[in-house]
């Protein structure tokens, strides 16, 4: 679903979750070269219920080239839109240089929590802004009209948020929370996510989250975040797809979006 005022999916929303709780799945880092198992994943979800599912598309991922020159890219992103699912802005190279002379904490955000892809930690406001615009003015010039901007890890400074907020985006996410930039609230909500780089990570990463979904499955909302590289570990799959499973049994899948306009149409009626 795509929309330019969020009161334009406001009772759609509303009547979708009115006996429901909610979840959200979030596929990471979507690009032309990782298309090809974004579009497994996706279908992957539809067969297990799940209708929707919020896209975090990279503009030119790791320099490889804007995803405007890929006609067929562009293509496959207006038709999931018009099906539903919703085109985020994720970053925009979702790359991060190494700063000389970083200290302990910059470099272990950076570097082992994120192999250099923290592209919006430190950016100065003028250059978050420059690349938040141009990826949103992309987007617009193809049809697509993404309402939120989703930091690589999450890595978010203070300065970027000012610039995402001037630039129109009407929300951001956190690994532990969800922001309305337009209103300034702060829902709490801890994502799943896992780190598959090693065998230890992925492991330890199966045991967090199982512990980690038991805990948070009493609240409004539920979030997992996808990668494409969590599909290519068969344990790691498994995992997710089973907690999907148990998920589209008691809540309604959604994106962030539609998820945000039933908070405003909320704290609306509150008034």
């Amino acid at each position: 679903m795509s929309t330019i005022a969020a009161t334009e999916f406001l009772p759609l929303v509303a009547t979708a979750g009115a006996a429901r709780d909610f979840f959200v799945i979030s596929l990471h880092d979507v690009a032309p070269s990782t298309q090809p198992i974004a579009n497994t994943i996706i279908s992957e979800l539809a067969n297990r219920g799940v209708r929707v599912c919020s896209l975090l598309v990279v503009p030119d991922y790791h320099h490889e080239g804007l995803f405007t020159r890929d006609g067929q890219f562009v293509s496959w992103l207006r038709g999931l839109d018009a099906d539903g699912h919703e085109i985020v802005i994720h970053g925009y190279f979702h790359e991060r240089p190494r700063r000389a002379k970083e200290n302990l904490r910059d470099r272990f955000l950076t570097r082992f929590y994120t192999e250099d892809e923290g592209e919006f930690y430190d950016l100065t406001y003028d250059e978050a802004l420059r690349r938040i615009v141009a990826a949103r003015d992309e987007f617009r010039a193809h049809g697509l009209k993404p309402r939120g901007f989703v930091a690589p890890a999450w890595l978010l400074g203070g300065e970027a948020e000012r610039a995402a907020r001037d630039a129109q985006m009407e929300y951001t996410t956190r690994l532990r929370a969800v922001c309305d930039l337009r209103s300034g609230s702060v829902f709490p909500a801890r994502t799943l996510v896992y780190s598959v780089r090693n065998g230890w990570r992925r492991g330890v990463s199966r045991l967090w989250n199982a512990t980690l979904f038991r805990l948070l499955n009493g609240s409004s909302l539920l979030r997992i975040s996808i990668h494409p590289s969590d599909y290519s570990h068969p344990a790691i799959w498994r995992q997710i797809a089973a907690f999907i499973e148990e998920l589209v049994e008691s809540r309604t899948a959604t994106t962030y979006q539609e998820w945000i306009a039933e908070q405003r149409l909320r704290r609306g009626s509150e008034i």
